[in-house]
């Protein structure tokens, strides 16, 4: 009698699974006919316009660097304690906050010319602009390390489910009391940006500049190659000069510079079609800043000993602990790495959009959260490359399809992603246990 009861259960959860398996395969394939179908849209608006197209894609770029700060601070917390801090968009709103008020109430990005009166005007607004996002990036470390010691850790014991509410109770406490009379207040504010905004277009670049500026490209992108074909080859020292945190940093600045360049400059020859595309100093301090804060944190994770403690906490709590790691403090330094760079990120999306709100981190922390998942959580170079992805997606869908659209196409990506690579796309498929 037993052994009919277990073959019909059997046979159920044969069904189950095979009615779940067309289910999957169907809502691929109306994913994928509906992937198809953006695409179309926006090629096809692309090759009727393409110095919209183009100038867009320079938006997007822009957008997913801001985007890859705080998408740094979800994959790295969720790499060490598997932790979702859906508080950490919050953080971004903070940082953007503390910016505004020490330009506006302090005047902190002036320093350099009340000390130093004879100093250029263009490197006292750098070194008051460094200063700005510097003091953000510690207030913002300072409230992740107090959330995490407060809210997290006394949680730590118990089932994800309870970190997890408490993550987002943090973030309505956050939102809204930012929102009261005498904090931010719940109106939107103009941001006071920390250096004058000025445009740059392809007639503005000096021609030798131009020319050094791809030659250098060039020379990095041929260095890039020989040596990747000589540490695929077992040669240790190119190996070790692929780790090298500078030439990381140059690769991926010279990478980026070149692409903005070819778009700016290359495209319109190529395409045989007159067009003008500009992009202001704001989109080049985002990247660069971007960039560096993701080499400095390269290089933390694998070259300090705080980072090798990350990565040892990450793989196994009890046996770190038993080997003198402090896997307390592991976590807390984790929160203030993160905390800093959503700190940055809050500066350099109110300097480009030049408005700050009470709620203004919850979508951003949502499309960087996406992105983590997307470039796969608790990968860094996943979360970067997740967030451009998301950045060139959301602009490209609202000014080729529609406004309303830019978010639905978005977190349509993240279902697209789930379905088809869970892991990401830098992720590793989880192994089953024999």
């Amino acid at each position: 009698m037993s052994v009919g009861i277990e073959a019909r259960r059997m046979e159920e959860r044969m069904i189950r699974r095979r009615n779940g398996m067309v289910l999957n395969r169907l809502s691929q394939v109306a994913f994928a006919l509906a992937g198809v179908l953006v695409i179309y849209m926006v090629g096809r608006a692309a090759i009727a316009n393409p110095g919209v197209f183009f100038q867009q894609v320079l938006n997007g770029l822009q957008l997913g660097f801001i985007y890859a700060l705080v998408a740094l601070g979800y994959t790295m917390v969720y790499g060490i304690i598997r932790l979702i801090n859906f508080a950490h968009g919050d953080v971004f709103m903070v940082g953007a906050f503390t910016s505004y008020f020490t330009i506006s109430l302090l005047n902190l990005h002036q320093w350099p010319l009340t000390v130093w009166p004879e100093i250029s005007p263009g490197v006292a607004a750098i070194i008051g602009t460094l200063t700005v996002i510097v003091f953000s990036m510690v207030i913002c470390a300072l409230l992740a390390v107090t959330m995490e010691r407060f809210a997290y850790r006394p949680l730590r014991a118990m089932p994800r489910i309870a970190a997890l509410i408490t993550a987002i109770g943090v973030s309505f406490f956050l939102e809204y009391f930012g929102g009261l009379p005498f904090v931010f207040t719940n109106n939107y504010r103009t941001y006071p940006r920390p250096f004058e905004v000025y445009v740059l277009n392809a007639e503005m670049v000096p021609p030798l500049l131009v020319a050094l500026l791809w030659g250098t490209f060039f020379i990095s992108l041929t260095i890039y190659g020989v040596l990747r074909f000589l540490a695929n080859r077992g040669n240790i020292r190119a190996q070790a000069w692929q780790r090298n945190p500078l030439f990381q940093f140059g690769m991926l600045f010279g990478g980026f510079l070149g692409a903005a360049l070819a778009i700016i400059l290359l495209v319109p020859e190529l395409i045989r079609t007159k067009f003008e595309l500009t992009a202001s100093n704001t989109t080049l301090i985002v990247m660069a800043v971007s960039v560096t804060l993701l080499v400095i944190l390269q290089y933390v994770v694998r070259y300090t000993r705080i980072g090798k403690a990350m990565r040892a906490s990450a793989y196994d709590k009890p046996t770190s602990r038993l080997m003198g790691i402090n896997v307390d403090m592991v976590i807390a330094a984790t929160f203030v790495l993160a905390g800093s760079l959503a700190g940055a990120a809050g500066v350099l999306y109110a300097t480009a959009f030049g408005q700050v709100h009470h709620l203004m981190g919850i979508i951003p922390g949502l499309k960087s959260f996406v992105s983590a998942v997307i470039g796969g959580i608790g990968s860094i170079p996943g979360a970067f490359v997740g967030a451009l992805i998301i950045g060139l997606v959301e602009v490209l869908s609202a000014g080729f399809i529609s406004t309303p659209m830019r978010d639905a196409v978005a977190f349509s990506l993240l279902i697209i992603v789930l379905l088809i690579r869970p892991q990401g796309i830098f992720g590793e498929a989880p192994g089953e246990k024999v």
